[in-house]
């Protein structure tokens, strides 16, 4: 009988001690394979359908992962875009209130309209910071700098009570923290972090009546019809969350669909309970060498102030982690073991 710890060890073998999933998550074998049959059957002048069902498997398992129905779902290729999609559907003066030094593809787009209110509070004054005008509340679920968690459900009640929308990215928790999007308007996660995937993969979840979107990079693949929408416009755009594709990084949806599989067959509570135990492992002993990390209770991603200086010292070591403003940033997934936790202390105690 395959447990957890067998299905991990027969698809990772790291060369190195990798805590630095916040910033690209390490690809199963079976993802590796199935990249190369994929890149094979280009290379062969096959059919390329079997990578266009690669998308619409990978589509349902994002819903499943999500809580949510696929036709909810729309696949594309950057949080950035889907928050263009957004941001492009405000009316001008619209007020959207965000968390200071949020990731820049969750802010961007908001700013360069240049007829928006964007207002930006600390992460944890976001909730009490809600007032009525306020359009939307964008943020992420884990703040990818030090991981830090939004009070979501104190989030959720806060724009219920003023009519304001909510759009969150689950980028840096997806795949690691249970995610319910159907408790938010607009939900969004690129899928090479700990979702295991490669890049150039992610997805946008939205209301049933698309809660007022419009699909402004709607190209053929938005279409009812996908092969009778290649010429003129679209005439007719798909009846669900599709009309908000893009044409889909065929390799990246191929290698998605197997990664997928394997957190669904994991389990994100189990990968929870294995990345928190390790996550929190490594706090309580930086504490005890002297250095006290970011408060995040409860986030795989851990981060230390002042010691950004030594990511060097450690990737010359063989241990990858992160520089995030001066702070080492250090981030567990189910490939990692207690062995690992012990690596990065021994170096950081010499």
């Amino acid at each position: 009988m395959e447990t957890f710890e067998s299905l991990v060890r027969a698809e990772f073998a790291p060369k190195n001690t990798y805590l630095n999933t916040a910033s690209n998550g390490l690809l199963p074998a079976r993802t590796v394979t199935a990249l190369h049959d994929a890149v094979r059957l280009r290379a062969e002048g096959r059919s390329l359908d079997p990578l266009f069902d690669d998308v619409e498997a990978a589509r349902a398992a994002f819903a499943r992962l999500a809580g949510v129905p696929v036709g909810r779902v729309a696949a594309g290729a950057s949080v950035a875009a889907h928050t263009g999609v957004i941001a492009a559907s405000l009316p001008a003066g619209a007020e959207v209130l965000t968390a200071e030094d949020d990731f820049t593809s969750v802010l961007n787009p908001f700013h360069v309209r240049g007829d928006l209110k964007v207002r930006a509070v600390p992460l944890e004054r976001i909730a009490e910071a809600v007032r009525p005008g306020t359009a939307l509340v964008a943020v992420s679920a884990a703040q990818s700098a030090d991981g830090r968690i939004v009070d979501l459900p104190a989030l959720r009640e806060a724009a219920r009570e003023h009519g304001a929308r909510t759009y969150i990215d689950f980028s840096q928790a997806a795949g690691w923290l249970p995610m319910d999007a159907s408790a938010y308007d607009f939900t969004t996660a690129t899928c090479y972090k700990w979702l295991l995937g490669p890049h150039g993969a992610a997805f946008l979840v939205v209301p049933e009546d698309f809660g007022g979107l419009t699909p402004v990079l709607a190209g053929w693949v938005a279409g009812e019809v996908p092969m009778d929408s290649c010429y003129g416009p679209v005439t007719e755009l798909a009846h669900s969350a599709r009309r908000f594709d893009l044409t889909p990084s065929l390799f990246s949806y191929a290698g998605l669909r197997t990664s997928l599989e394997l957190i669904e067959e994991l389990g994100v509570d189990a990968v929870r309970a294995h990345d928190l135990a390790l996550a929190d492992r490594f706090r309580a002993e930086l504490r005890e060498l002297g250095h006290e990390p970011v408060s995040a209770p409860g986030s795989a991603i851990v981060s230390v102030p002042g010691l950004g200086h030594r990511v060097p010292e450690l990737a010359r070591a063989d241990v990858q982690v992160s520089n995030r403003a001066g702070n080492l940033r250090a981030s567990f997934h189910l490939y990692n073991t207690p062995a690992d936790v012990d690596r990065i202390l021994d170096v950081l105690s010499d």
